[in-house]
């Protein structure tokens, strides 16, 4: 499904060089200051990467699933928060515009995304509902021309830095399930909203989440994506979905940059006079990376294929975030133990890539959920 395989291989090439001479030698600076410099973003605008999934009308680079997935095995040889830059606006945050806004929507926000003039965040999750999207306790009351939003959103990637929100809210109280989530196009700076204090985690230092709180928010009811109520909970699930094929991408090139640290750093350390790569329970470990790295990055091209295909993938999708996102941190547990002591100290940078890669198991679908996820769908297609 590559349309052009020549203009691929220029934007991989500029993506890799990029990452290797840009952002590899910047990873320090952006783990102690928990800040990307200005310079590194700009040159993520200039190359498209904030565009890449938007469609070429609209300014976008309207890449394939399987270009994607090319591209994001590429910016997963660096630390992943920097592709947690733009990864909101290419993925969750605009996928809902694109794929169920309206016609107006479309031509009004996505541009502006495509350039990086706005970066998307995608607020679903809240206090009391994460995996369990259908729970949503945010309410937008429809008033005259506009919908009266109150709630509170949690740990939403980008939302200090975010220009839009793609906000998931029950518009029709009576319905509890599915059906009265609506989502909507909510610019960031409109009254009533407030973003809470930047939270503090275990690690993707650079990549920032907060709170967004929703106090008597007045949203045009021009904002309703589609125009249409209680079609929310279909079109995050489509976002989802696609979001999942994509984070296992990361995960399949962080593995790849974990292993290959492991193998170089078992080539050049000698123990009983000889390299660690020569030792046997050393090289199983290294084995068995390769081979999982190795079934997950199958795993992930054949997905991308089958849904340029417009195959159903729902399953598949599951698939890829499941075994990608868990085996990414066995990879990052073999790479610490190669590493022995030189492992848990902070100037090898691998301990760095290990807390990292601990959230690809838990966001856009616990591991329990894609569980869950495959083993419904198996039931039902059965």
């Amino acid at each position: 499904m590559i349309r052009d395989p020549e203009t691929l291989a220029q934007l991989l090439d500029a993506v890799n060089r990029f990452v290797r001479e840009r952002l590899v030698p910047s990873e320090a600076l952006v783990a102690e200051t928990d800040e990307i410099p200005e310079d590194l973003v700009g040159e993520m605008k200039a190359l498209g990467l904030f565009g890449l999934t938007v469609p070429e009308e609209y300014g976008g680079l309207g890449v394939t699933m399987e270009e994607e997935v090319m591209v994001m095995l590429a910016m997963g040889q660096t630390s992943p928060c920097f592709r947690s830059l733009f990864g909101t606006t290419v993925g969750i945050g605009s996928q809902g515009i694109l794929f169920d806004g309206t016609e107006v929507q479309k031509q009004k926000y996505l541009p502006r995304l495509a350039t990086g003039e706005l970066i998307a965040s995608f607020a679903l999750t809240e206090p009391e509902a994460g995996s369990d999207a259908a729970s949503l306790r945010t309410t937008a009351i429809r008033e005259g021309d506009h919908y009266v939003v109150n709630g509170t959103k949690r740990f939403i990637t980008n939302a200090p830095q975010a220009g839009i929100f793609t906000l998931m809210a029950r518009t029709n109280p009576e319905d509890k399930g599915a059906g009265g989530v609506s989502a909507f196009i909510v610019e960031a700076d409109t009254p009533g909203i407030t973003i809470g204090k930047r939270d503090k985690k275990m690690g993707q230092r650079g990549a920032h989440t907060a709170d967004v709180i929703f106090e008597n928010c007045r949203v045009p009811a021009s904002q309703l994506i589609g125009g249409r109520e209680g079609h929310g909970f279909k079109t995050a699930m489509k976002v989802l979905e696609k979001g999942r094929i994509h984070i296992a991408a990361i995960c399949v090139g962080v593995a790849e940059r974990m292993q290959r640290d492991a193998l170089n750093y078992a080539v050049e350390r000698k123990q009983f006079g000889e390299p660690i790569a020569q030792f046997q329970l050393v090289q199983a470990m290294l084995a068995d990376s390769q081979a999982e790295i190795y079934a997950a990055r199958c795993m992930v091209i054949d997905a991308a294929r089958k849904r340029d295909e417009g195959l159903n993938v729902a399953t598949e999708a599951s698939c890829c975030k499941l075994f990608a996102s868990e085996m990414c941190g066995r990879v990052a547990d073999r790479a610490v133990q190669i590493f022995g002591g030189a492992g848990y100290v902070s100037d090898y940078g691998i301990e760095r890539f290990y807390r990292d890669v601990r959230l690809f198991r838990l966001y856009e679908g616990t591991s329990q959920i894609q569980q869950i996820v495959i083993a419904r769908n198996l039931v039902r297609e059965r």
